[in-house]
C-alpha cells in the first residue's frame, strides 16, 4: 500500500536524507521517497494506521513534521488534491519576500554603519569619536535583532536539527550568523573594558571589529536567494497548476422537464446530460449524443488542430468547443476524468526519485556534519597559524556560510518536475522519475504492428472485376454475403460495399468457412467469399486473379476472392493502413543511433510489406501475446528496451520491458502496464520521449556536477587555503555566493521548459508539411460567422497606421506557417497588416487601431505557435 505525506521543515538534501532514514527505520516500511521540492514523502508500507502514525512520530522525532494527505476517493473534489496537498510556492516567495524586505531595511543601514568609514561615506557625529564607540556599537547590534527576528526560521531550525545529532543548512546558517553575533556582542564588553580602563586603542580595534553586519548580510543574503529560489521553484510546478486550472467549474446539465440548470462540476454524476456551447469548456469525460462541434483538445494531447465531433464521438473534460454545440452524456467524472488522471500520473511521477538522485543522497546524508568538522579544523588551524581570532573566525564562519547542500538537493527533483511537466504538456505522460531516467539509455525500440504502426482499422484498398461485371455488381454481392460476418475484414468490406451502392440481396445457409471465409446462397445461386484456399475447394477457377492477388499480398494486404454460381466475380483487397507518421517515427529513432523491431501476428509475407513500408531494422512475424513477451526479455539481455504497444495482448511485453510506452488511444491494461504513455496516439511522439529523457538527464547530471564542483572548490577557499595568493573569502561573499548556487541549479533546470522534440531534417519537413495542411483545413472548417460576416461585408477601408509591434515567433516551418500567423493577426480587429519573415522568426503588426499585446500573442497562440517576445 502506497501513501504520500507532507514534510514540513526540510530545507535542503541533508533534511530529506533524515527524513528518508528516519521513515524507512519504522517497521512495516517497504519503500521511502522523499521529495524536496515539493515537500512530500511517498511511503510504500505494509500494515494500517498506526503504521502511519509511527511513520509520522519517527519523522517528528528526527526534527520535522509529517502528516498523511487525505487518501483519494470518487468524489469530484478529489481533482484538486494533487494541487491541494502541494506547497504553494507563490505563497511561499510571498512570505519569503516580506522577511527580504524587513531585512534589507535594517541591513542596508547596519552595512552603511559599519562600513561606511572604509569608503569615505559620512557619518552623524553621534557614532564619531572615541567617547561614541559604545553607541556606534550598539546601534549595530539594535539594527541585527530585526534582522534575527525576521529569519529566526534559521535558527529554530538549525538548532534543533542540530540536536537531533542531523544538521542541515539552516544549521550551517544559524551557525555562522549566531558565532558574527556572538562574537560581535564580546566584542561590545571589550569596547566597555576598555574605555573603563583608558585603553582606547584596545577599546577601537574591539568597535572595528564587531561582525555584527556580517551577521546580517548572512542572513539577508541567503534570503535573497530562497526568494529567487521560491519563484524558480513556483515556474517548475506550472505545469501541474496550469492543468488545474483548466478544470471546469460549472457544467450546464438538463433537468427531467427539459430544462437546463448551472450546476458545479462536482455535482456531476454519471449519466447526466450536459450542454455544451461554442467557447465552452467540456466538464467532463463522455459521449456526443445530439449536435456536433470542433473541439480543441490541445490541453490534453499537445495537438493544436481541433478535432470534429459528432454524435457517437467521444469528448475529454477540459477541452474546448470552438465552435458548434452539443448534448453529451457524462461517462466519467470526477477523479475518474482523463485530465484527473494525468494530473495524478504527473503528481506521482514528481514525487519518485531516479536512481541518481541516490548519489546526492548518500553525499547529503553526511556533507553538513563533515562542514561543520571542517569549520572547527579551520578555525583551529587558523589560531595555530596566526594567533587571531577575528581571522581564524571569519574564515570559520565562511567554511559554514558557503557550503550549499541545498544545491545537491534540487538538482534532481527540479529537472525531474520540470521535464515532466514539459512532457504533460506535450502529450507525453511519464508515470514515474526512474522511467525517465532509464528511457535515455535505450538501444532497442520494439514496436507492435497493429494500432501501433498501423492504424488497426482494416479498409478496402484495391478493387479488381471479373468481364461483365460491374464494381456496384461485385458491391451488391461483398454487402449480401459479408454483413453477417462479424470478421474485422468483413467489415471493412461491408463498409466499402455500402458506400459504393451495392444492393442487398436475399441470403440464406449463411456458414462460416474455418481458414478460408464464408459461403451462402445469395439471389438463389451460391455464392463464396474468402481466400484462394476456399475457392479451390470449391471447385472454382480463380487462377485469373491469382498474379494479382500474390502481388496485392506482397503489398501487405490481403486478397479476397468473391465467386457467385460457381464463377470468380472479383477481386477485393483489405489492408491495415500504415499511420502516416510511423515511416518518419522510425527514421528518426534510426537517426538516434536506435534499433527499431516490429512484431506482429501476420504472417511472413505481410510483416515484410509493412517493414518495407515504415523501415523497420527488424521484423518478427507470428507472435503470440507470450511470444512477444519473451522477446522482450530476449533483447533485454543485449541492451535497454523500450517496448510500444496498444493492446492487451501487449500488456506483458509493455511490463516486461524496460520502458513500456502506451498508444494512448490503446486499452486501459496497456497503459496500466506502461511507463510512459502518449495521449496523441502518434508514433511521433516515440523519439519525443526518448529525446525528453536524455534533455532531462543530461540537465541533472549538469546540475549535480556544478553543485558538486561549487562545493569541492568554495569550501577550500573559503578555508583559506588560497590565502598565501591573496585570494580569500569574507562571510558576506560565501553567503552571496550560496545562494547564487541553489539559483543557478533551479535555473538550469528551468532550461528544460523551452525543450521541443527535435526531428532530423527529413522526417521533419514531412511531418511540418502534413500539419501545415490540416491546421489549414481546420481553419477552414472553424471560420466565424463573424469572419463569414465580414467577409461578406466586403474588405475594410485602408485606415492609417499608428503603430508597430513586433513579435518574436517560434514553431514557423514553411511558408504555409507563415501564412497561418500573418492571418491570424490580420483577423484581430485594429490590425491592418501583419508582415511575417521565416528566416528570422518574427511577426510585425502594423496597427490602425490601439491593440493590447496580449490579444496580439493570444491570436498567434491560437494559431498554434508560440510567442517569445514582444516589442
Amino acid at each position: 500500500m502506497k501513501r504520500t505525506f507532507n514534510v514540513t521543515g526540510m530545507t535542503c538534501a541533508a533534511c530529506s536524507a533524515r527524513v528518508e532514514k528516519a521513515a524507512a527505520n519504522v517497521p512495516g516500511i517497504a519503500s521511502v521517497s522523499v521529495n524536496l521540492l515539493k515537500n512530500s514523502m511517498e511511503v510504500d508500507f505494509d500494515g494500517d494506521a498506526a503504521t502511519l502514525a509511527a511513520v509520522s512520530a519517527a519523522v517528528e522525532k528526527a526534527g520535522y513534521g509529517a502528516y498523511p494527505r487525505p487518501e483519494a476517493g470518487a468524489s469530484s473534489a478529489n481533482v484538486q488534491q494533487p494541487v491541494q496537498t502541494m506547497n504553494d510556492p507563490a505563497a511561499e516567495a510571498k512570505r519569503v519576500r516580506m522577511r527580504l524586505i524587513v531585512s534589507f531595511c535594517f541591513t542596508i543601514p547596519l552595512f552603511y554603519l559599519s562600513m561606511g568609514h572604509m569608503f569615505g561615506w559620512p557619518l552623524p557625529g553621534v557614532f564619531l569619536g572615541h567617547e561614541n564607540m559604545l553607541t556606534f556599537a550598539f546601534t549595530q547590534f539594535l539594527l541585527l535583532l530585526p534582522v534575527i527576528f525576521v529569519n529566526f526560521k534559521f535558527f529554530r531550525v538549525g538548532f534543533k536539527t542540530l540536536a537531533h545529532g542531523a544538521p542541515n543548512m539552516d544549521s550551517l546558517i544559524a551557525l555562522g550568523s549566531a558565532a558574527s553575533t556572538i562574537y560581535g556582542i564580546a566584542a561590545i564588553y571589550r569596547i566597555g573594558w576598555g574605555m573603563g580602563h583608558g585603553d582606547i586603542d584596545f577599546a577601537h580595534a574591539a568597535a572595528m571589529d564587531l561582525y555584527f553586519e556580517s551577521a546580517a548580510m548572512i542572513l539577508t543574503l541567503i534570503t535573497l536567494g530562497k526568494y529567487f529560489e521560491a519563484r524558480a521553484k513556483g515556474k517548475t510546478t506550472d505545469a501541474i497548476a496550469k492543468l488545474m486550472d483548466l478544470t471546469p467549474k460549472e457544467a450546464a446539465r438538463r433537468t427531467p422537464d427539459g430544462g437546463v440548470e448551472q450546476v458545479p462540476v462536482e455535482q456531476v454524476r454519471v449519466g447526466d446530460l450536459l450542454e455544451v456551447k461554442a467557447g465552452q469548456s467540456v466538464p467532463v469525460d463522455g459521449i456526443v449524443i445530439e449536435g456536433g462541434g470542433v473541439v480543441d483538445e490541445s490541453v490534453i494531447t499537445g495537438e493544436s488542430v481541433p478535432v470534429g465531433k459528432h454524435a457517437g464521438d467521444t469528448v475529454t473534460g477540459a477541452t474546448l468547443n470552438k465552435s458548434g454545440w452539443f448534448v453529451m452524456r457524462a461517462d466519467r467524472v470526477g477523479a475518474d476524468t482523463t485530465l484527473a488522471g494525468i494530473i495524478r500520473l504527473v503528481d506521482e511521477a514528481t514525487s519518485t526519485k531516479a536512481p541518481i538522485e541516490k548519489i546526492a543522497d548518500k553525499i547529503a546524508g553526511v556533507f553538513v556534519p563533515v562542514v561543520i568538522v571542517i569549520a572547527v579544523v579551520t578555525f583551529l588551524v587558523w589560531m595555530v597559524l596566526s594567533a587571531d581570532v577575528s581571522t581564524a573566525l571569519t574564515h570559520a564562519i565562511s567554511v559554514l556560510v558557503i557550503s550549499c547542500p541545498c544545491a545537491l538537493g534540487l538538482a534532481t527533483p527540479t529537472a525531474i518536475m520540470v521535464g515532466t511537466g514539459r512532457g504533460a504538456s506535450s502529450g507525453i505522460l511519464v508515470k514515474s522519475a526512474e522511467a525517465l531516467e532509464v528511457a535515455h539509455d535505450v538501444k532497442t525500440v520494439v514496436f507492435d504492428k497493429t494500432g501501433t504502426i498501423t492504424t488497426g482499422k482494416p479498409v478496402v484498398t484495391d478493387i479488381v472485376c471479373a468481364n461483365g461485371v460491374d464494381e456496384r455488381g461485385l458491391a451488391g454481392l461483398a454487402l449480401s454475403i459479408e454483413q453477417r460476418s462479424e470478421h474485422p475484414l468483413a467489415q471493412a468490406v461491408a463498409a466499402w460495399a455500402e458506400a459504393a451502392g451495392g444492393q442487398v440481396q436475399p441470403v440464406s445457409a449463411f456458414e462460416q468457412v474455418a481458414g478460408g471465409g464464408v459461403r451462402a446462397n445469395v439471389g438463389g445461386a451460391c455464392a463464396l467469399a474468402g481466400n484462394a484456399r476456399l475457392m479451390e475447394q470449391a471447385g472454382v477457377d480463380a487462377s485469373a486473379f491469382e498474379p494479382r492477388a500474390r502481388a496485392l499480398a506482397d503489398e501487405g494486404k490481403t486478397p479476397l476472392f468473391f465467386a457467385c454460381g460457381g464463377k470468380v466475380c472479383g477481386l477485393v483487397a483489405v489492408a491495415d493502413t500504415v499511420k502516416p507518421s510511423s515511416a518518419a517515427a522510425l527514421e528518426e529513432l534510426r537517426a538516434m543511433g536506435l534499433r527499431t523491431i516490429m512484431l506482429t501476428g501476420d504472417n511472413e509475407r505481410t510483416a515484410q510489406a509493412i517493414q518495407r513500408l515504415v523501415g523497420a531494422d527488424e521484423v518478427i512475424a507470428g507472435m503470440l501475446p507470450e511470444d512477444k513477451e519473451r522477446e522482450i526479455r530476449r533483447l533485454s539481455a543485449q541492451g535497454r528496451v523500450a517496448m510500444v504497444g496498444d493492446g492487451i495482448n501487449d500488456a506483458p511485453a509493455l511490463a516486461r520491458a524496460d520502458v513500456g510506452i502506451a498508444i494512448g488511444a490503446g486499452t486501459d491494461i496497456a497503459i496500466d502496464s506502461a511507463d510512459v504513455v502518449l495521449m496523441r496516439s502518434d508514433v511521433l511522439d516515440v523519439p519525443a520521449a526518448i529525446q525528453l529523457s536524455r534533455s532531462t538527464l543530461r540537465n541533472i547530471k549538469q546540475n549535480l556536477f556544478w553543485a558538486l564542483i561549487y562545493n569541492a572548490v568554495c569550501i577550500p577557499v573559503a578555508a583559506g587555503v588560497f590565502s598565501f595568493a591573496g585570494f580569500t573569502l569574507n562571510p558576506m561573499i560565501a553567503a552571496a555566493a550560496m545562494s547564487c548556487s541553489s539559483v543557478c541549479v533551479v535555473s538550469n533546470a528551468l532550461r528544460l521548459r523551452s525543450w521541443k522534440p527535435r526531428l532530423s531534417s527529413n522526417a521533419a519537413q514531412q511531418i511540418a508539411a502534413t500539419q501545415c495542411d490540416m491546421k489549414e483545413e481546420a481553419a477552414d472548417a472553424t471560420a466565424s460567422e463573424q469572419d463569414i460576416q465580414a467577409i461578406d461585408a466586403g474588405a475594410p477601408a485602408d485606415k492609417e497606421i499608428i503603430m508597430e509591434k513586433k513579435l518574436t515567433v517560434e514553431g514557423m516551418m514553411c511558408p504555409k506557417c507563415v501564412a497561418h500567423v500573418k492571418k491570424a493577426l490580420e483577423d484581430v480587429e485594429g490590425v491592418s497588416e501583419a508582415v511575417v519573415d521565416l528566416d528570422a522568426g518574427t511577426a510585425v503588426a502594423k496597427l490602425a487601431d490601439a491593440v493590447d499585446d496580449t490579444v496580439l500573442v493570444n491570436a498567434v497562440v491560437e494559431a498554434g505557435y508560440e510567442v517569445k517576445g514582444i516589442e
